[in-house]
């Protein structure tokens, strides 16, 4: 196989998928090294951006997906969305930023940290699967602590927690900024 022929597998391969693939599994069925893999996903990641095209290749914890471009978004939620309703409300937003930032974190810490009840909020994330239960606390009441999902990092753009910007960019939400100074 040439090297035109193997970007065209990859491609191929991430379309049906339509979940982040391991490069461990690509280079099972590829049967070429990881390494030579992530060589290819590379050059057909700069090739699609290059041309403009429609699609990317994102990153995803050491997981590669085929995605739109974020520019074209407003036009593909015109034909998917037909609720009017599919945003998340400030409350819910609040929650998952504070859960993005201080997980893995418990539902009485988020409410702790925002005054108010979350059940709302949390139970709309984890149907969105934006969060997650990551386990539950060793003490009394054993209490299930939540953190963000594979879905949140896409849903976002980042490759990894690592990529949530500094706390300091959000000038207007205080609550997240109070609690990570302490």
């Amino acid at each position: 196989m040439d090297d035109k022929e193997i970007k065209s597998i990859i491609e191929s391969i991430l379309f049906v998928w339509g979940e982040p693939l391991n490069i461990k599994e690509l280079s099972r069925v590829l049967e070429l090294p990881k390494r030579k893999v992530k060589e290819y996903i590379k050059e057909l990641q700069n090739e699609l951006e290059v041309q403009h095209r429609g699609i990317k290749i994102i990153e995803v914890n050491d997981c590669f997906q085929l995605a739109t471009r974020l520019e074209n978004h407003p036009y593909i939620e015109k034909l998917c969305i037909t609720s009017q309703n599919r945003g998340l409300s400030q409350p819910t937003l609040e929650v998952l930023a504070i859960i993005a930032y201080k997980q893995p974190i418990t539902k009485h810490e988020i409410e702790s940290v925002r005054g108010v009840k979350c059940d709302k909020p949390i139970s709309t994330l984890m149907d969105r699967e934006l969060i997650e239960v990551k386990g539950r606390l060793e003490k009394t009441g054993r209490p299930i602590v939540y953190g963000t999902t594979d879905t949140f990092l896409k849903a976002f753009g980042f490759k990894n927690l690592d990529d949530l910007p500094e706390v300091e960019v959000f000038g207007d939400f205080d609550i997240i900024k109070q609690e990570t100074e302490k």
